[in-house]
């Protein structure tokens, strides 16, 4: 329901009511901002498994956790209560809270379409070079399968048995199946790559317009294009019934994201001193190196007039820096089975070291843009 019903409702009805064709030029620089936290999250997350030395599988889980940020629940729960303080600084309450809604959901879209790219897809790449490293020890070890005179396990290994688990959503015990099944020589499963690239593209497409993306496409469309609005948004729209339903829809969001992010935190209660170094330097990444690269670009970006004067919308830019590694990278991990236990306490001690930082980080953001 979370992820399929409420969360597109609230991204949908947010920039519906919102954001007009004139706000969408005003905030261009947040998708650019965005980019800019995960290409340093990047770099730094590299250097981080350079100096830790870890290990090969979860390499493309380090990269995804330094990458990667809470770019939804948190400044949807965050950024709105700011306009609700008394004596807030951001204007009239109710102004403020429906921009800080509009800013929250835009910055939940474009992280729903940054990580499903690139942490699925640094996640996935990792994880097939270790199931082809399985694949080939076990071709030496039994070099004739029934691979050879199966058709049918031909036609499932000729686009490799990886894709075809992404594709089908197979479970880890269901992907080491498949590996064992696929033990022929690479020369016996040729396949066209116009095929795999096709496979691979729909895949990849798939994962991307997750239904939070779809619901910000639609809310976008119906806020820019003027006929939309008033169809579905202005206060004398015939259809505004529409609108006011799924915005009731979406305002459930906010407290089941929060208790979804409580549960899945759960997991990570056992083991956590095994991966304490990890954690330190992911910790590291994420609460001081890039928040502090993070003001530089925000603070040099207003200075020269590329953001507009909007103190509310340069803290969400800031907070956009030193928030914690996206609760989805969890949902990555279990869809391909690599370091699955691992994330789940990564995301334990980052997000207990986040009620500390982010307070504090909040605090001199405040200072900063006011």
């Amino acid at each position: 329901m979370v992820f399929f019903v409420f969360i597109p409702a609230l991204v949908c009805g947010s920039l519906a009511k919102t954001i007009t064709l004139r706000s969408m030029i005003m905030l261009w620089f947040m998708p650019l901002n965005v980019l800019f936290t995960y290409i340093i999250g990047t770099a730094l997350g590299w250097i981080l498994i350079k100096i830790t030395k870890v290990p090969h599988h979860l390499q493309g889980l380090v990269l995804g956790c330094c990458a990667a940020g809470n770019l939804g629940s948190l400044p949807l729960i965050i950024i709105p209560s700011l306009c609700k303080e008394r004596g807030n600084h951001f204007g009239d309450v109710d102004v403020c809270h429906r921009h800080a809604l509009a800013y929250a959901s835009l910055s939940m879209a474009l992280g729903a379409i940054f990580t499903w790219f690139y942490g699925y897809n640094i996640v996935r790449i990792y994880s097939s070079k270790i199931s082809n490293v399985v694949k080939d020890s076990d071709s030496t070890e039994n070099p004739l399968s029934g691979t050879e005179t199966d058709p049918e396990n031909l036609l499932k290994c000729s686009i490799g048995a990886l894709v075809i688990a992404e594709e089908n959503s197979q479970t880890n015990g269901q992907v080491k199946q498949l590996e064992r099944e696929c033990t022929m020589p690479d020369e016996q499963a040729k396949v066209p790559k116009k095929k795999k690239i096709a496979k691979l593209l729909k895949m990849n497409l798939k994962v991307l317009f997750s239904p939070s993306t779809i619901g910000a496409i639609v809310g976008l469309i119906i806020g820019v294009v003027p006929k939309f609005r008033k169809l579905l948004v202005d206060d004398d729209a015939p259809l505004r019934v529409v609108h006011d339903s799924v915005v009731m829809l979406g305002d459930a969001g906010i407290p089941t994201i929060a208790l979804l992010v409580g549960a899945n935190l759960l997991k990570g209660l056992k083991g956590l001193g095994k991966q304490l170094p990890l954690i330190i330097g992911i910790t590291v990444v994420r609460f001081i190196v890039l928040p502090a690269i993070g003001i530089c670009i925000v603070r040099g970006s207003v200075h020269y007039g590329f953001i507009h004067p909007d103190p509310l919308y340069q803290f969400l830019l800031l907070l956009q820096f030193a928030v914690p590694p996206a609760i989805a990278m969890s949902t990555i991990t279990q869809l391909f089975g690599a370091g699955e236990g691992e994330c789940s306490v990564i995301m334990l001690g980052t997000y207990s070291c986040a009620a500390v930082s982010l307070t504090l980080w909040s605090t001199f953001f405040m200072w900063l843009v006011l």
